[in-house]
């Protein structure tokens, strides 16, 4: 029986884990949920999997869950010590963490430090600070098992191999739904448009950096930290049927590949079975009724913020947290009409560039660093 705390249950990873916990209900126990307001959903969730701890982010939502709940076992959280307690405090032996943003830092890191494996959703903990979460890993014995389609897959192909034996990491990335899109196009690209992405069912800033490419630079800097390989030899290219989660080429120029259907339920269900196998109610893939897999080279005039996440994966310091902090900002920006889809790597751009690389060697400094670069953007 694997016991397990789930962070940011209430979201598309979120739920997706519960899935997988109740398609298997002898081999997991959730012993603590945390999420942000969506109280409905929430209360659904205590009442089928009777958690030990729940947390909310506010007080007044925790009173209403309180209520809500009645007379029931669970204790209810809230803010950042209801978030950390859920994170280390509840007997958990592996938490999934799925919050979105760079509010995952803290708590992934606060599991790490309690002893706990991490199945990893949340990759912008590994872009904010991941020579800090890797050598806390490192010093506690600590698992970090991707939950990302494309980790997911490198980690299956490379089975446990050193990674001195690669050549190179391939993510595959979709394109999203502007890949064919002209360029000079993109000032008139709307949210709704934005968020109808043509292969995955995500979250909305996923949704949006997958749209803009981010979300591809961003796992590269993931990539980087979770496999010990130097950015240079992980590379990008467009699958526009998300069949082909991600390749490895070995210095023999062999190559593996992990194939499935796109469903986050797959790569859920393997980081919390590691290393079992079991089966699912996922679809098969039926190779027999494919029409075909292509593969292009990313357009890079097209999608800036991808070269954008490799100068600050060069750059190292505090330049990754920038361009996080900077993307977060942008996104909510279009998302709320605030700025364009064009604008989204111009306002990123103006961040690296305002922001000289500093040296960061404590959480704390990341999140100073992250919470200037939000501030000052929000200011203008």
């Amino acid at each position: 029986m694997r016991r397990l705390a789930i962070l940011g249950s209430t979201g598309s990873i979120g739920t997706s884990t519960l899935d997988v916990v109740g398609a298997h209900p002898d081999r997991f126990q959730v012993m603590a949920l945390a999420a942000r307001a969506n109280l409905d959903l929430l209360e659904a969730q205590v009442r089928r999997h009777a958690p030990r701890l729940v947390s909310v982010a506010t007080e007044a939502s925790a009173r209403e869950l309180r209520r809500r709940l009645g007379r029931t076992s669970t204790e209810v959280g809230w803010g950042t010590a209801g978030l950390l307690g859920a994170a280390a405090d509840t007997g958990a032996d592996l938490v999934v963490s799925a919050i979105v943003g760079g509010a995952g830092l803290l708590p992934t890191m606060t599991a790490i430090a309690a002893g706990k494996d991490v199945a990893l959703a949340n990759k912008e903990s590994l872009v904010m600070a991941g020579h800090l979460v890797t050598a806390e890993a490192q010093e506690r014995g600590v698992r970090i098992l991707p939950v990302d389609s494309e980790h997911s897959a490198i980690f299956q192909c490379l089975g446990g191999r050193d990674a001195s034996q690669l050549r190179r990491i391939i993510l595959t990335a979709s394109g999203g739904p502007f890949r064919t899109r002209p360029r000079a196009a993109f000032a008139g690209i709307t949210p709704e448009e934005a968020l109808k992405h043509p292969n995955w069912a995500m979250g909305k800033k996923v949704t949006i950096d997958s749209a803009t490419l981010m979300n591809k630079g961003l796992e590269v800097i993931e990539a980087h930290w979770l496999f010990g390989l130097p950015v240079g030899q992980v590379d990008v290219i467009i699958h526009p049927q998300s069949i082909v989660h991600s390749l490895v080429e070995f210095m023999d120029g062999s190559m593996l590949a992990q194939l499935g259907v796109p469903d986050m339920r797959v790569p859920i269900q393997y980081a919390l079975t590691y290393p079992d196998r079991r089966a699912n109610a996922v679809p098969r893939l039926a190779l027999e009724n494919l029409a075909g897999l292509t593969f292009e080279a990313v357009d890079r005039e097209k999608f800036p913020c991808l070269d954008l996440a490799y100068e600050a994966a060069q750059a190292g310091g505090s330049s990754p947290t920038v361009l996080n902090a900077a993307n977060e900002v942008a996104v909510q920006g279009f998302l709320s009409r605030r700025i364009g889809f064009d604008e989204i790597p111009t306002l990123i751009r103006k961040a690296l560039d305002a922001h000289p690389r500093q040296d960061v060697s404590t959480v704390e400094e990341v999140l100073e660093v992250d919470r200037e670069v939000r501030r000052q953007l929000e200011e203008h």
